[in-house]
């Protein structure tokens, strides 16, 4: 119950005391205590699974770490990978882990001029590729990178000189195994805690990114952190689509290693839902987009259905909210919201969440804010979303909401060991085993972020409640004030707008200076193209749907409900539709999917203009 104070939680201290010295070690310790236990499922490329245990997967591992010994990879080198989320990632990275090197990601949707400054600036020596296309980027920009030895790519062959197959890199490591059975065992031993384990490229909102230095040691604690509140269990089997580029899937792929559960993995943003029903998994983590289109599309085809089907499932909603409520203030229901809750579970709670596998325990939402009114709609099906917090630059998990205390609207409590103060300016500060520490080859960058006794700037407004929850408000530099000297924070009522409006997917409030506020509003292409097909706008262009009288009436009603919720000065006086998806392509969002506000407001500031005239 959410009336639990942060003190109050049970931990048990000795795991995160005793944890292993590397990740290297936690992965061949697992391996060690449960070899027959199913490690990970993948796809089979035939519409079905492939399930591995971990000892299958460390005999892998052991074959691609030693491949990498035999590449010259020593204790720290940097090893790119440049890939999407898949299998291959997973035993890519953990061999990285293993022959003591440090892994650097890589998105594969990078631009060729970003990959080669990533990877020269990071001074990897080898680069792990998926496809010819990435390793395109590469050969395109070969003279800058000279301490590249070596390019292993996934799928497809090597061309006998600069780059060899993943196949290759496994047969020199059966050769130097054969030479010496011990060397990779030998340099786990070797990799100590402060050890570099990863190099992870800021998405760059604005700027050339900046490469943040992990140690083992934050991603150990990481791993027993979560272990040491019992956040999930052996029995428990993730679904891991993210991007294992970014923090957060990477946080994720390292709390296996840990705790035991098995993981499935599939990088398809497009096959979630499907996979859902089908893997049945008991927890999955997600960017807020995920939930909200989730969320829009079941109310979407209520709203369609009409009729008794629509007054039935409103009613469940409103049951499953009373009891949610309940809950959250740390009551037992009534006896009528108890008995109609068990009808209205059997009827239409019961069947939403089949629609998900119908195991889920929870939902884990991080990168962005997460809209309170789309966490509470979970909650009431009976799907908790626990909202976390943490930076590329603090290891991912700083804060996460716990089952037995979901506080909705928060990111939670800090995880044992990690400390949280909220500046003098509303800054939230961290300090803990998670920090980085530093960013690579940037010691002014360093300076200005991390201060000499710990403390972590994280660039987020926050608040802690008496109950040591953590609030973020929002991005402090992308807060603006009007010329009636008012604050504004964007990207608060951007989650509340996505909230409201199942076709948007972004809104970009504007005011610095200004007398009021005005937006610019990016549809979601999938939703607002269906409501079209169904309005007397089927056929046409994404573009022209957007610039249509009923497509800005639609928007428009949404806006008004938004303003109901803002304070005057905040409110959206006009707005202006977008004609086309914002994308990663044309550099509106990071590959993480955030938005880069900057870019944005520059690339259509015309349109900005106009709304003030």
């Amino acid at each position: 119950m959410t009336t639990m104070r942060a003190s109050e939680e049970k931990v048990d201290h000795a795991k995160i005391e005793k944890r292993a010295p590397s990740v290297a070690r936690l992965f061949i310790d697992r391996v060690t205590a449960t070899p027959d236990d199913e490690a990970f499922r993948y796809p089979d490329g035939k519409d079905g699974w492939t399930s591995i245990t971990w000892e299958q997967t460390g005999e892998k591992v052991r074959l691609l770490a030693a491949g990498l010994l035999s590449l010259g990879v020593d204790l720290e080198d940097r090893v790119a990978l440049a890939s999407s989320t898949r299998f291959e990632w997973v035993l890519a990275d953990l061999a990285v882990m293993c022959a003591g090197g440090a892994t650097t990601t890589v998105y594969p949707t990078t631009n060729a001029p970003d990959v080669a400054f990533i990877v020269s600036n990071s001074g990897s020596h080898v680069v792990i590729a998926e496809d010819s296309t990435q390793v395109e980027k590469l050969t395109a920009h070969r003279g800058e990178l000279p301490d590249v030895a070596k390019v292993v790519v996934i799928d497809g062959p090597g061309d006998g000189d600069w780059v060899i197959g993943f196949d290759d890199l496994a047969e020199l490591g059966r050769a130097r195994l054969a030479e010496d059975s011990n060397s990779v065992i030998d340099r786990i031993h070797s990799i100590e805690p402060a050890h570099l384990a990863t190099v992870i490229y800021t998405s760059g909102t604005t700027g050339k990114p900046k490469g943040v230095r992990l140690p083992h040691s934050a991603w150990t604690y990481e791993a027993a952190a979560v272990d040491s509140v019992g956040l999930l269990g052996r029995d428990d089997l993730q679904y891991l689509w993210l991007p294992l580029s970014h923090v957060f899937g990477k946080v994720l792929l390292t709390l296996p290693l840990q705790i035991g559960f098995s993981t499935t993995v599939d990088g398809r943003v497009d096959k979630i839902v499907e996979n859902l029903a089908v893997v049945r998994p008991t927890f999955m983590g997600a960017a807020p987009r995920i939930f909200e289109k989730a969320h829009a599309r079941v109310e979407g085809m209520m709203a369609e259905e009409g009729g008794i089907k629509k007054v039935l499932f409103d009613w469940a909603m409103g049951v499953g909210t009373n009891v949610s409520k309940a809950r959250q203030d740390g009551r037992s229901p009534g006896l009528l919201d108890s008995a109609q809750h068990k009808v209205a579970d059997k009827l239409v709670l019961s069947t939403i969440r089949e629609r998900f596998g119908g195991r889920l325990r929870f939902f884990i939402s991080g990168s962005a804010a997460l809209n309170p009114d789309v966490a509470q709609w979970f909650d009431a099906v009976g799907i908790p979303v626990l909202e976390g917090y943490g930076l590329t630059e603090t290891s991912a998990a700083s804060c996460v909401n716990r089952p037995q205390a979901n506080r909705l609207g928060t990111v939670g409590w800090p995880l044992p060991g990690t400390e949280v103060k909220i500046a003098e300016d509303g800054e939230v500060l961290i300090k803990g085993p998670g920090v980085m520490t530093g960013y690579h080859d940037r010691p002014d960058a360093t300076a200005e972020a991390l201060e000499a006794d710990g403390w972590f700037h994280t660039g987020d407004i926050g608040s802690l409640d008496d109950d040591g929850y953590l609030k973020i408000t929002d991005r402090k530099k992308d807060m603006f004030k009007t010329s009636q000297g008012k604050y504004v924070a964007p990207s608060a009522i951007a989650a509340t707008f996505k909230g409201i409006s199942p076709y948007a997917a972004e809104i970009i409030v504007h005011g610095e200076g200004k007398p009021y506020c005005v937006a610019l509003v990016a549809l979601d292409a999938e939703a607002v193209t269906e409501w079209a097909a169904k309005n007397g706008l089927d056929g046409q262009s994404f573009s022209d749907i957007t610039q249509h009288d009923k497509t800005r009436e639609l928007i428009s009603k949404d806006i008004d409900q938004l303003n109901l919720q803002l304070n005057r000065w905040e409110q959206v006086k006009k707005f202006t539709i977008i004609e086309r998806e914002l994308s990663i392509e044309e550099g509106d969002l990071t590959p993480s999917m955030k938005l880069r506000r900057k870019v944005v407001v520059d690339t259509f500031s015309d349109s900005l203009t106009r709304l003030y005239e």
